[in-house]
């Protein structure tokens, strides 16, 4: 029996109140230009395949995040050594701030292109290079393995762990372990020969650094894990919208793209639960997010924000190709059997921010979660398109 509109639960408590009546035709089935269409849309590194230094989507969208958050530490840090520079000058002489100055612009440099270049993490591993090699210039040039510059090699393994996985470490160590001991034996061989610690000291330093600092990241990504990661079905949970959905705010307001939302809901779940118990409905919940994550693209990512409910962002799709890949979603539901050979079906509700405007995460999902309820309204299982929600930019999009 089909419920009455006002018996129909809202997808979310955070959202309900009253919305524009969506449009309400079924969409047909998508075509394969339909669905990969979006894949031409987004930013660069979002399409990027794996590399050496990166292991998946995932791992890159950490790297990104976090070099967002020591862009700033690390402006402060150039301002502590130019400080230090400056205090040294008399003993070291004031050429020592023009290395500081040529890696202040790499970086910069840096930030300004990895939204541009399919790998970043190419990118900021050869700006973290040219970091080592700057301060391995002035090694020789202040007193070769005496000179109090060798220390400074540790400051930029402390960055490592917050970007890179342990194999990018170990590769930044060993570069770091080798410039050491090539500036140390190429400056002045007899003395290290003569005093070891010269070169064994730093080379204890930076490798410890290393290995707490890893240590320490690690401890942090299990916990943001904890926070983020949805226990029962692997998927992102509510906590981890608010950055990913303001990223793609900002991001859309620099290139114009459109930002794609689907919101889906399992119907008559409680009918699961009721007659075949929970811990069959959790093996559905389960085998419906694997069954989503099979229709999805690399880069799209998948939410359950509570209960039944899911949410899909399609960063760089438009309306049109995200009812398409909602429809996807919904053929590939009813398509399939879960928690042990039932048959299960979704309703889905799609908008998208316009291109050339600021995406909007509240007004987009808004305009999605009406479209989910007309969906439900109408019988369920199928898909209704909510509108393109166009918000003035508060700042122009980029040309």
């Amino acid at each position: 029996m089909v419920a009455t509109a006002d018996a129909l639960p809202r997808m979310s408590d955070a959202i309900a109140h009253a919305f524009p009546t969506p449009g309400a035709a079924p969409q047909p089935a998508p075509s394969g230009a339909d669905l990969d269409a979006p894949k031409r849309a987004g930013s660069a590194s979002q399409s990027a395949p794996a590399s050496w230094l990166i292991a998946d989507v995932m791992d890159r969208e950490r790297m990104l995040d976090m070099d967002r958050m020591v862009a700033p530490v690390r402006r402060k840090s150039f301002a502590v050594m130019a400080l230090a520079l400056l205090l040294c000058g008399p003993w070291l002489g004031w050429w020592t701030l023009a290395p500081l100055g040529v890696a202040a612009v790499l970086f910069k440099l840096a930030d300004e292109a990895i939204e541009r270049v399919r790998h970043p993490e190419y990118l900021l591993f050869a700006a973290w290079t040219c970091s080592q090699a700057i301060i391995g210039t002035a090694v020789p040039l202040t007193g070769g393995p005496h000179s109090p510059a060798m220390a400074w090699f540790a400051i930029p393994i402390v960055t490592l762990s917050a970007r890179f996985p342990s194999r990018g470490v170990k590769l930044g160590l060993g570069v770091t372990v080798v410039m050491m001991v090539g500036v140390a034996f190429g400056t002045d061989a007899a003395a290290v020969l003569h005093d070891p610690p010269l070169l064994i000291m730093p080379l204890g330093l930076v490798t410890a650094v290393a290995i707490l600092s890893t240590a320490l990241m690690s401890s942090d990504i299990t916990h943001r894990s904890q926070a983020v990661i949805d226990p029962l079905t692997g998927m992102l949970n509510r906590n981890s919208l608010k950055d990913r959905t303001f990223e793609l705010s900002q991001v859309s307001r620099r290139t114009g793209e459109p930002v794609g939302l689907i919101v889906g809901d399992l119907d008559h779940f409680k009918d699961v639960n009721d007659t075949h118990g929970h811990v069959t409905g959790d093996a559905v919940l389960q085998d419906v997010a694997y069954v989503l994550r099979k229709q999805l693209r690399a880069f799209d990512l998948a939410y359950r924000i509570g209960g039944e409910e899911f949410l899909v962002l399609l960063p760089g799709a438009s309306l049109e190709q995200t009812a398409a890949m909602a429809e996807r979603l919904r053929l590939g539901v009813e398509g399939d059997t879960v928690g042990g050979g039932l048959s299960v079906t979704m309703s889905f509700g799609v908008s998208a921010s316009a291109r050339e405007a600021a995406f909007d995460y509240q007004s987009v999902c808004e305009e999605a979660d009406a479209a989910l309820y007309e969906a439900k309204r109408q019988g369920r299982n199928r898909v209704c398109t909510g509108a393109v929600v166009a918000l003035a930019a508060t700042q122009p999009v980029a040309a």
